[in-house]
């Protein structure tokens, strides 16, 4: 039953997906450029990474700020305010003559641009209960993977007509249309009513609430070690398949596209089943999906060795079993405390972001210190894969 508190005009659907994408398509779009930024600035590959990790970090910390702030203040104004600071870190980016420097407009760029992922998935929870939400969350996630799904290709594409900085610029203006198209659509969905009191000590109150639930800590973990198998994947690949496997940019843009397929078909799965079988099972599937995938990569490697189309064609597997398991996952974490839901929506993400990040620094070193073979990345990719297949069953009742 959908939850009666929405007399005003609610958000699109277009709208919803175009905040929560905002972040994604920043994220991704440099990915198969960051061989080429080492170079510009002269740095090793490991240093230049800290462009993904560090982005990572700026959304795990944001995102604890974000939700709460949105529960006193409301939805629209939070979500206004990331986008604006999106636009100042993308021009920060641009201009930059230093890794460094770099390296901060990436934070900037991350602190602003996850306001949109923390308020798309709490204005989905305000309009609808658990189940509907997660197939709500399911379908945003499904549509807004798939202009990030485009962005590495884009990113590819206009670095090897121009240089990596044609792509601050696409983002760039990409950024100021969602902040026009946001302000026009972004509704708010939660009423005056509703809204309560935040203090810094308040926050600190309601995360430590919310980590003392069990549920929420279950399915709060098990969202994170999922994606940070993913995400430990993305910070990888670029240097196994350029590096190692000799493929180019609009190579390696291509083959997200392919991964990122594998991860909608996994999404579509959810939104169209969790309201039959419940988000738990959804989990489950997702999850045991994924952890044959993880172990399928390695087994390849052992006996065959990988080559780009083995690499990218399993991980699209454990993408799959990603699109199962996380929408359903991120669901149930921000129900499992109904009055904390936009606090738990911006923990859960900081958990879900902050574990991804320590993922890809963790890939990134190994692959530093183990420069000749995909076994450090996929070491990596097995060991978050079952640590997720883990988690959801300490959430049991």
């Amino acid at each position: 039953m959908a939850n009666p508190i929405i007399t005003a005009p609610r958000p699109t659907m277009a709208v919803l997906v175009v905040i929560t994408m905002a972040a994604h398509l920043a994220m991704n779009i440099i990915l198969p450029s960051l061989p080429a930024i080492q170079k510009t600035f002269a740095t090793d590959y490991a240093t230049v990474q800290l462009t993904l990790t560090l982005f990572l970090v700026g959304i795990a910390m944001a995102q604890l700020v974000y939700g709460p702030l949105s529960d006193r203040f409301g939805r629209r104004p939070v979500v206004l305010a990331g986008l604006g600071i999106l636009v100042v870190g993308t021009l920060l980016c641009l201009v930059a003559t230093t890794i460094e420097v770099m390296i901060v407009g990436r934070l900037v760029q991350a602190v602003g641009g996850c306001a949109g992922m923390v308020i798309g998935r709490a204005m989905a929870r305000d309009m609808h209960d658990t189940n509907r939400a997660a197939q709500m969350i399911a379908y945003l996630t499904m549509a807004a993977v798939v202009a990030p799904t485009l962005a590495p290709l884009a990113g590819g594409i206009v670095e090897e007509m121009h240089s990596w900085r044609a792509s601050f610029v696409l983002i760039l203006i990409l950024s100021i249309a969602f902040l026009v198209f946001a302000f026009a659509g972004a509704h708010e969905t939660l009423p005056a009513a509703r809204r309560h009191d935040v203090r810094f000590s308040n926050l600190f109150k309601s995360f430590w609430v919310l980590l003392k639930n069990r549920i929420f800590v279950s399915y709060g973990c098990q969202v994170s070690f999922s994606t940070s198998a993913y995400f430990a994947f993305l910070g990888g690949s670029p240097f196994v398949a350029i590096n190692l496997m000799g493929g180019t940019p609009t190579e390696l843009g291509s083959y997200f596209i392919v991964v990122s397929i594998f991860y909608i078909f996994g999404n579509f799965g959810t939104a169209r089943l969790s309201e039959r079988f419940g988000v738990a099972r959804m989990v489950w599937v997702g999850t045991l999906i994924s952890l044959i995938g993880a172990f399928a990569m390695l087994m390849v490697q052992l006996v065959y060795g990988l080559v780009p189309i083995t690499f990218f064609g399993i991980m699209g597997v454990i993408a799959t079993g990603n699109g199962f398991c996380i929408s359903a996952g991120v669901a149930a974490a921000i129900s499992a405390d109904p009055e904390r839901v936009g606090a738990a929506s911006g923990l859960a993400g900081s958990m879900q972001l902050g574990f991804s990040a320590a993922s890809t620094f963790i890939a990134g070193a190994l692959l530093q210190i183990y420069p000749t073979s995909p076994m450090p990345l996929i070491a990596v990719i097995v060991v978050f894969c079952v640590a997720a297949a883990i988690s959801p069953m300490f959430g049991r009742r």
